[in-house]
C-alpha cells in the first residue's frame, strides 16, 4: 500500500470515527427540554449525586418556594427539601410520614423529604413566578434561555457532543 493511500485511509477511518462519536451520549447533564420541539433545550453538565435548586414566586402569595433535589447515581432526581414563606393556598401545612416539618426564622421547611422522579415537568413563569435554578449557590433565570410559558421536562440524561451543540449551556450563557 503506497503512503498516501494508508493516509487517506487513515484520514477516513478518523472522520467516520469522529461523525459516530459526535452523536454517542456520553456527558451526563441536567437537562430542561421544553416540550415545543422548536425551542433548544438547555442543560448543565453534572457528575453524579449533584445537587440543583429551583426558586420561583408563588402566584399568590408573593413569596419566594425553593425546591432542593439530588440527583441519585440512577439519574433519577429527589427533591429532599421545600422551604416556603407563606402557609398560604396551595404550600403544604404538615410534612408527611418520615419527613420532618420546621419552622426558622420565619420560614417553613419540609426537610429529609424522598420524593423520587425519573423527570419532572414545569412551566416557565410568564408574570411573576421568576423560575430560577440554583446550582453551586448561583442563580440563573430560567425566562433568559427557554421562552416564558413553556412546559419543560427536567431530567437527567447523557447528552451527545451535537445534542449540546444544539442546546443551551446553562453554566456559559450567563
Amino acid at each position: 500500500m503506497k503512503k498516501s493511500t494508508f493516509i487517506i485511509t487513515l484520514c477516513s477511518v478518523l472522520f467516520v470515527l469522529s461523525v459516530v462519536f459526535a452523536f454517542i451520549p456520553l456527558r451526563q447533564a441536567l437537562v430542561i427540554e421544553p416540550r415545543d420541539p422548536s425551542l433548544r433545550l438547555a442543560y448543565i453538565p453534572m457528575k453524579e449525586e449533584a445537587y440543583f435548586k429551583i426558586k420561583y414566586t408563588h402566584s399568590i402569595h408573593l413569596t419566594d418556594v425553593v425546591e432542593s433535589y439530588k440527583i441519585l447515581p440512577d439519574r433519577k432526581i429527589q427533591q429532599y427539601e421545600l422551604m416556603y414563606e407563606d402557609f398560604s393556598i396551595g404550600m403544604p401545612s404538615d410534612s408527611e410520614d418520615g419527613e420532618t416539618f420546621v419552622q426558622e426564622n420565619g420560614k417553613y421547611y419540609i426537610k429529609n423529604m424522598k420524593r423520587i422522579f425519573p423527570s419532572f415537568y414545569i412551566r416557565i413563569g410568564q408574570v411573576r413566578a421568576n423560575h430560577r435554578l440554583i446550582y453551586h449557590k448561583r442563580e440563573y433565570p430560567l425566562a433568559k434561555i427557554i421562552k416564558p410559558g413553556a412546559s419543560v421536562k427536567i431530567e437527567v440524561r447523557k447528552l451527545s457532543f451535537v445534542q449540546q451543540l444544539k442546546g443551551v449551556n446553562i453554566l456559559e450563557s450567563f
